[in-house]
């Protein structure tokens, strides 16, 4: 069954708004969980993207008895053992937004080449209905941290995540059409759509 109303759970405006622009042709209200002041999200303590993606989202469904998307995403960057990985929104620090953790990534890479500074960003998105009902979707980008933070697109790491092949333009550079078409979170954003087309046509038959 398709759903025709959505909560995302996240406070994230940059991530609601991606959303909101991928799916603003089917017939489905997406509102935020920003909307709802006295739910108050649990600590993530998942091990995994995937972990506390579900754990999010079952927590809303149960908050508000709605289908739910919740998602987590972060960045990889294989010469730092996998980090920051699931810790990406706090990186630096609990409270640390956007700037300090970004600068705080420069500052752990600041004696590794560039050859070495492959990273890539991870999304995982779980779709959970009042039933019970969970679908899960990923998306995977692949790309490099560049030496300075550049361009004023995005959030979170973009300025700093060279795209290939030529690594010349960071996420932070390009359009928010190009970005969904090979972000991670445009990845897993399109597998979702898709599904819910699927629901959209056998609704229909």
């Amino acid at each position: 069954m398709m759903p025709h109303e959505i909560i995302v759970a996240t406070g994230n405006q940059g991530k609601l708004r991606e959303i909101r622009n991928l799916l603003a042709d089917l017939p489905i209200t997406l509102n935020s969980l920003a909307d709802f002041a006295d739910i108050k999200m649990p600590p993530e303590n998942g091990k995994t993207f995937s972990a506390n993606a579900r754990q999010k989202a079952m927590f809303a469904v149960e908050k508000t008895g709605s289908w739910v998307l919740a998602d987590d995403s972060g960045l990889v960057v294989p010469s730092l053992n996998g980090e920051p990985g699931i810790y990406s929104a706090r990186y630096a620090g609990a409270d640390a937004g956007n700037l300090k953790n970004n600068l705080y990534l420069l500052a752990k890479l600041q004696n590794i080449p560039a050859i070495q500074r492959q990273a890539w960003f991870v999304c995982v998105m779980v779709l959970a209905a009042p039933s019970g009902e969970i679908h899960q979707f990923e998306g995977r980008c692949e790309g490099r941290i560049a030496a300075s933070m550049k361009g004023n697109k995005g959030f979170g790491y973009d300025p700093l995540f060279l795209l290939g092949p030529d690594f010349s333009e960071t996420m932070a550079e390009i359009s928010l059409v190009e970005k969904q078409r090979i972000s991670h979170r445009g990845e897993a954003l399109h597998q979702l759509k898709e599904w819910l087309l699927v629901q959209k046509r056998q609704e229909l038959e």
